[in-house]
């Protein structure tokens, strides 16, 4: 029999781990799945969660209290997924304890981003945006433009992300960047087709996590997070699409 304060503990692991979880971009089976995995090796009885992209309600042994949690906030950080699971595996075979797992969890937590982070970002940004324009277009003359143009706009998508934390600025700010730099090397001469250079850069901002989870919710059933995250993804697009246009008709 779970004391109430070890009950109290393990709902509070369990919540935590499904906020990191949907924090992080996470589809809602995987999130189930964790704290299903959890709840049990806690020994909670009768665990239920109701999980979607903007909240959750869990609760356990057939009790009137429940916790609630909002979730305000949500990036792609897959190595926060991928340290939630591997806590959740420990955890299941009894490699560590229940206080243990709590304490792991606010680690995980607590990890902002590391010193050089943003320039990783950048350059990894970069060198995506240079091999899918050669893989979308065939334009090997340009790719050192798509490269430019895809590092420096990514730049200015993390640091928009970071400084005012509002949805949809970051990809819309980010796309001006990169039509505004494709039509300036074009028109200066240095490189020769706009198109092929947006299409490359614009490829580090397309919403590809999202539209995935959105399939996988969609295909398991999960009819509220499953359209949540397809709008979205919708969304994003439209705010990257409407930067191009904006610049593309204007400059």
């Amino acid at each position: 029999m779970l004391t109430k304060k070890r009950r109290r503990l393990a709902l509070r692991t369990c919540s935590l781990a499904g906020r990191l979880l949907i924090e992080n971009g996470s589809n809602m089976d995987r999130v189930n799945d964790t704290l299903n995995h959890m709840a049990r090796s806690a020994g909670l009885k009768d665990f239920q969660a109701f999980t979607t992209v903007t909240g959750m309600v869990l609760g356990a042994n057939n009790l009137p209290n429940a916790i609630v949690m909002n979730i305000r906030r949500r990036k792609n950080d897959l190595s926060k997924i991928a340290a939630v699971n591997e806590i959740s595996r420990e955890m299941a075979q009894g490699l560590i304890t229940l206080p243990e797992a709590y304490a792991q969890l606010k680690w995980v937590d607590r990890q902002g981003p590391y010193k050089f982070q943003n320039l990783v970002e950048a350059l990894a940004a970069a060198v995506l945006s240079l091999a899918l324009m050669i893989v979308f277009t065939g334009d090997y003359r340009d790719c050192w433009a798509g490269f430019i143009d895809g590092g420096i706009s990514y730049a200015v998508f993390s640091y928009m992300i970071r400084k005012f934390k509002i949805q949809y600025l970051g990809e819309f700010c980010s796309s001006l960047v990169i039509g505004f730099l494709a039509v300036v090397m074009v028109k200066l001469g240095w490189a020769h087709d706009i198109n092929d250079i947006i299409i490359g850069a614009v490829m580090p901002l397309v919403p590809g996590i999202p539209l995935t989870n959105a399939a996988r919710d969609l295909v398991s059933g999960n009819l509220i997070s499953g359209p949540t995250r397809g709008i979205e993804a919708i969304l994003t697009a439209v705010a990257i699409g409407s930067a191009i246009v904006i610049v593309l008709h204007f400059v």
